[in-house]
């Protein structure tokens, strides 16, 4: 009978792969509590939309999402909208008053509210089971929660709370659990990965967890992002450098290069120690892919200091690179500092590095054209294959287009000759017609 019918649940992500895992599992969490959960929204009795308030962009995306569902209310099968994450942590009496049609908003953390609303429960014995929304072949791992940082420009803790470290024990099981179902690549995330551990073991524990994560049978590579610069621990680099399946890749958001805006953000580091840093890794780990971001705008960032980060972008040549505006955020301690650069300068000044940081990727990937190659097979479109060496991350890095005389399926591994290269792509030929065998 139609009135037996049960509800549909579609889920809306917003924002960072963070966000992604915390779908993820309301969605295994719904399963088991038998609600459906559809990836149709035209299938949907219910929209959840999980936001992202990092900054003024993000928010209005995730605002956005939020009015295109209220507005689907009564003329679809639609009928109610929900709202969690980030955005309504922070804002939630405010946007309950400004989208009342809104049926209800929760925060970051109200995974039990959420369940308990569409008429399930929480079964904590299944807190780390996923419902993937990535290609079977790679999933997310997120170690920690929160952020300890004194960051003056970021909201993150005011969003998030203080960093918890998840026990390694259970971050060790999710990964075999995933690798068990096909995944070949775990990539390892969190506000701040360099402090796992601190909080349970009092001391520094990633390397011991990207060690044992590397050792599961079955999986290729562990990658690695969102290391915090200062008192990054170097014990990691010892197993980057000497694990074959973790990627030699490194995400090391510095943000800025000049002292004195370095000293306004809280960053805990000089340009000095940045750069010691980076010789550092290079130094250890010899041909690893360095992905970096900046933010340009910053109210303490007049001519010279924009000029010193300008400076650092063309002498560290880092393989990858990604620049954000400064958002002023309100309950940050930058928020406090006159927020005056009209948005056209640093629109401005974030062209100018990207520009600057083109120049640098393409000769980059110039220099491999000949070389061969892994590359991680994603898809094919319109008769060519779309891969990532380890070089590259997920969603935010470049691709390879290759050519290949046999069929190849999503997951499985080809060695790539380069043959022409741009900015932010590499075009390429398989040089067998089976996939390479594990490392």
């Amino acid at each position: 009978m139609r009135g037996s019918r049960k509800q549909a649940v579609h889920i809306i992500t917003m924002g960072c792969s963070k966000n992604i895992v915390d779908s993820e599992r309301l969605a295994a969490q719904l399963r088991f509590n038998d609600i459906e959960v559809t990836p149709l929204i035209d299938q949907a009795d219910v929209a959840i939309i999980n936001t992202c308030g990092f900054i003024d962009a993000a928010k209005q995306e995730s605002i956005d999402a939020i009015i295109e569902q209220v507005l689907r209310k009564g003329k679809s099968r639609l009928k109610k909208v929900y709202a969690m994450g980030c955005l309504t942590e922070r804002y939630r009496v405010d946007l309950s008053k400004e989208i009342p049609e809104v049926d209800r908003f929760f925060g970051s953390d109200d995974l039990q509210d959420i369940l308990q609303e569409l008429g399930g429960s929480l079964r904590r014995d299944l807190l780390g089971e996923r419902d993937l929304s990535t290609p079977s072949h790679t999933a997310y791992l997120k170690i920690s929660e929160g952020c300890d940082n004194p960051c003056s420009f970021c909201a993150i803790p005011l969003m998030r709370g203080n960093h918890v470290s998840r026990p390694m024990d259970d971050l060790v099981g999710e990964a075999s659990a995933l690798v068990g179902r096909g995944v070949k690549e775990l990539v390892v995330v969190a506000q701040d990965t360099t402090s796992y551990g601190l909080d349970l073991y009092g001391k520094r524990k990633l390397a011991s967890l990207l060690e044992r994560l590397a050792d599961l049978p079955g999986l290729e590579w562990v990658r690695l992002m969102y290391a915090y610069p200062a008192k990054f621990p170097l014990d990691v680099l010892d197993v980057i450098a000497g694990h074959p399946h973790v990627c030699k890749y490194l995400d090391l958001p510095v943000q800025h290069a000049a002292n004195p805006v370095l000293k306004s953000m809280r960053r805990g580091i000089t340009n000095r120690a940045q750069r010691d840093l980076i010789d550092t890794i290079r130094e250890k780990v010899p041909g690893i892919a360095l992905r970096t971001t900046v933010i340009v705008g910053y109210p303490t960032e007049g001519l010279q200091e924009f000029s010193e980060l300008l400076k650092f972008v063309e002498t560290q040549v880092f393989d990858r690179l990604g620049v954000f505006t400064y958002s002023h955020e309100e309950g940050t301690a930058a928020f406090d500092l006159p927020d005056t650069m009209p948005q056209e300068e640093k629109q401005r000044r974030l062209s100018a590095v990207m520009e600057l940081q083109q120049q640098i990727s393409l000769a980059k990937n110039e220099a491999l054209i000949g070389s061969c190659q892994r590359v991680l097979v994603e898809r094919k479109d319109d008769g060519q294959y779309f891969g990532r060496t380890e070089r590259d991350a997920p969603e935010i890095d470049q691709e390879v287009s290759f050519s290949a005389s046999a069929p190849t399926l999503p997951g499985e591994f080809y060695d790539v000759v380069i043959d022409d290269a741009t900015e932010y792509d590499l075009y390429g030929h398989a040089t067998t017609d089976a996939p390479t065998s594990p490392s």
